[in-house]
């Protein structure tokens, strides 16, 4: 079978700021390297290579990289990071997945929250504090438990079995140690008892609609009862997964993702969490909208192959086509940019 005319340079990071590992780059690599002529990995670390990816021009990327700063010690705090999305965008290059304002909101779980509220979507009361700005024990502005993570890291990354606070000195104690251990504020919500979902989301090739495909998660309970999603659960992948049947939960949970991606401004493809609160109406708990797709691991692939049959090289490649049909803006389109035919 001839391979098809095309270039497409896979884009991760080294520098922690990858949402592809070098596992899934290469897995992705293999799959792709089937059936287009030209697929390279490219490390962006700096700037610099950033540039050097453009100099390619690539016919497309698949994109698992954010943004990239200009000081790497900065990280998510340099304030001259460059949003990937943003500057393939400008330079008329083609991506995979979601534009610059919607990977901004999946960044920040609270900014994602306050958009889905502003939506009118069912999302969990929450706020946002530090050691230094604590509320008193008398201005809790919900009742224990809650749920308390770093706002902007994934992975699981600060969520362990001290997360879900019953009293006033372990709220205080958990955001203190997200402050010490992670240099955060902490994103502080009501905790929610039911059940978890991950709902993968992907556009039909054939009819260019949203399809949503939710999977329920199930961490083993901790000494409390409580089951969460840590970064030890994560990384071990050792939750159980279950499918969901049809019925009212299932639509409930699949029209708020589909809802939730929308509002978020997702594009393509992406995946939505969701938890039942203790009345079983489902909430919305954060995106990732450029989720873990390693093989065998995450719940975006497996979402994909309970709910569709869809395996790991299919969907890798129905991404890649997706991307390849975006429309590229041209200068006169691309707001900002003065041309002798707009003045």
């Amino acid at each position: 079978m001839a391979k098809i005319q095309k270039h497409i340079e896979i884009v991760r990071s080294d520098i922690g700021l990858s949402s592809l590992s070098r596992a899934s780059a290469g897995a992705i690599h293999t799959a792709l390297i089937k059936h287009y002529q030209s697929v390279h990995i490219s490390h962006i670390n700096s700037h610099a290579e950033l540039a050097e990816l453009k100099d390619l021009q690539p016919d497309l990327v698949f994109l698992g990289v954010k943004y990239v700063p200009e000081h790497a010690h900065l990280g998510k705090n340099d304030p001259n990071k460059l949003w990937v999305a943003k500057y393939l965008d400008d330079q008329s290059i083609r991506y995979t997945g979601s534009p610059t304002k919607a990977v901004q909101l999946d960044l920040d779980k609270s900014l994602a929250k306050r958009q889905i509220q502003r939506s009118g979507l069912n999302t969990s009361r929450f706020f946002i504090t530090n050691p230094d700005s604590l509320p008193s024990s008398a201005q809790m502005p919900f009742a224990y438990p809650v749920f308390i993570k770093p706002p902007r890291m994934g992975g699981g990354t600060g969520v362990d079995e001290h997360s879900v606070a019953h009293t006033y000195t372990e709220f205080y104690t958990k955001v203190a140690s997200i402050a010490a251990n992670h240099g955060t504020d902490s994103l502080v919500e009501e905790y929610l008892t039911g059940r978890e979902f991950s709902v993968a989301v992907l556009m039909s090739e054939k009819t260019g609609e949203l399809q949503a495909m939710p999977i329920e998660l199930i961490a083993q309970a901790n000494e409390r009862g409580d089951r969460m999603l840590s970064s030890v659960v994560k990384t071990s992948n050792t939750e159980s997964v279950r499918s969901v049947g049809d019925g009212a939960l299932r639509s409930a949970v699949c029209q708020l993702a589909l809802d939730a991606f929308r509002a978020l401004g997702g594009r393509d493809y992406g995946r939505i969490d969701i938890r039942l609160d203790y009345a079983g109406v489902p909430q919305f708990l954060e995106a990732n909208l450029i989720p873990s797709i390693v093989d065998g691991y995450g719940s975006f692939p497996k979402a994909c192959q309970i709910n569709l049959g869809l395996n790991y090289e299919n969907m890798i490649l129905q991404i890649v086509r997706l991307g390849l049909t975006h429309h590229i803006p041209t200068l006169a389109e691309q707001p900002g940019i003065l041309t002798r035919n707009n003045g």
